[in-house]
C-alpha cells in the first residue's frame, strides 16, 4: 500500500480556522472600522484608542519638565529653592503638585469630554494619572486620595463626578479613596472668573469635612482634572488643614493658563 503524507491533512483545520479569523476581521473592520476615541478619526486596530495625529499631541502636551510647586512648565534649571520664578510671593497651601501635562490640543478635548459624559476616556487618563502619580516623589507619602467634591447639584446633573472617577483608578498599595471632604456651596464655574482674584472669592468657603471625621496627622493627595490658578486646591487645602491633615498633595490631569508653544 502505498505511503500517504498525511501532514498536509493535519493542518488543514488550523489554516482554516485560521483564513477564517483573518476574514472575520477584515469584515469587522469593513463594518465597524476602529476609530480614534479622541477625535474620532479611522484607526488601525493597532494604534491602540488613539491616532497618530492625538498621540503625538498628547506627547507634546506630557513631555515637559514643571515647577512642584505651581505645576506650570519650567525648566529645571530654572527652579530657585525648588520654586518656578513665578511661584515666588504666591501663596500655595498645598505642599505640592503633581501634573499629567498641560492643558492643550488633545488632551484638553479629552478632558473635556470627560467631563461631559465620555466616561470610557479614562482608559487613557487613568494611564496618565498614575503615571503623574508614579513620578510625584510623594507617592509613599499618602495616606488618602480625596477628590475634589463637586456641588450635590452639578453631581446629579452630570451623572457623576470626574475626579472621584480618577481617584478610584488610581493604583497604590495602602491608600484608599475618601469622600469625607464635600463641597456645601453652589459655585460659578471657575473659568468664568476674569481674575484670580474672583476665583478665590468664588471658592472660599465652598468646602467642608463632614462631621465627626477627622484627618489629623493624614498626609492627603487632593485628585482633580484641571488647575488653573490653584484657588480650588488651596482652598481644599486650607478645610483639609483645618481637619487637621499633616500635608496634602495635588495630582491634576492638566495645568492651564501657559503658554504651549
Amino acid at each position: 500500500m502505498p505511503c500517504v503524507d498525511t501532514r498536509g491533512l493535519k493542518r488543514t483545520p488550523g489554516r482554516i480556522k485560521q483564513i477564517a479569523a483573518f476574514a472575520w476581521q477584515g469584515l469587522n473592520q469593513l463594518a465597524w472600522p476602529a476609530v480614534c476615541i479622541n477625535c474620532r478619526e479611522t484607526i488601525c486596530e493597532t494604534e491602540k484608542n488613539l491616532c497618530k495625529d492625538c498621540w503625538d499631541q498628547l506627547l507634546f502636551s506630557t513631555s515637559g519638565d514643571y515647577c512642584p510647586r505651581c505645576g506650570r512648565d519650567v525648566s529645571k534649571y530654572a527652579l530657585l529653592e525648588g520654586v518656578c520664578p513665578d511661584c515666588r510671593g504666591k501663596k500655595f497651601y498645598f505642599d505640592r503638585i503633581t501634573r499629567s501635562g498641560v492643558y492643550a490640543e488633545a488632551l484638553r478635548k479629552m478632558i473635556l469630554a470627560f467631563k461631559n459624559g465620555r466616561t470610557e476616556l479614562d482608559s487613557i487618563l487613568d494611564f496618565l494619572a498614575n503615571s503623574a502619580l508614579q513620578g510625584s516623589g510623594f507617592i509613599n507619602d499618602i495616606d488618602f486620595f480625596v477628590p475634589v467634591p463637586l456641588h450635590w447639584s452639578r453631581r446629579l446633573a452630570r451623572g457623576y463626578n470626574q475626579a472621584f472617577v480618577l481617584a478610584k483608578k488610581l493604583k497604590h498599595p495602602r491608600a484608599t479613596v475618601n469622600t469625607d471632604l464635600v463641597r456645601i456651596r453652589r459655585t460659578k464655574t471657575q473659568p468664568l472668573m476674569a481674575s484670580p482674584a474672583a476665583r478665590i472669592r468664588n471658592v472660599a468657603g465652598a468646602f467642608a469635612v463632614r462631621r465627626d471625621h477627622s484627618f489629623t496627622g493624614r498626609n492627603i493627595c487632593l485628585v482633580d482634572d484641571i488647575k488653573t490658578t490653584g484657588a480650588t486646591l488651596n482652598e481644599c487645602t486650607k478645610t483639609l488643614k483645618k481637619a487637621g491633615a499633616s500635608k496634602v498633595f495635588a495630582l491634576v490631569l492638566a495645568v492651564a493658563g501657559q503658554n504651549t508653544r
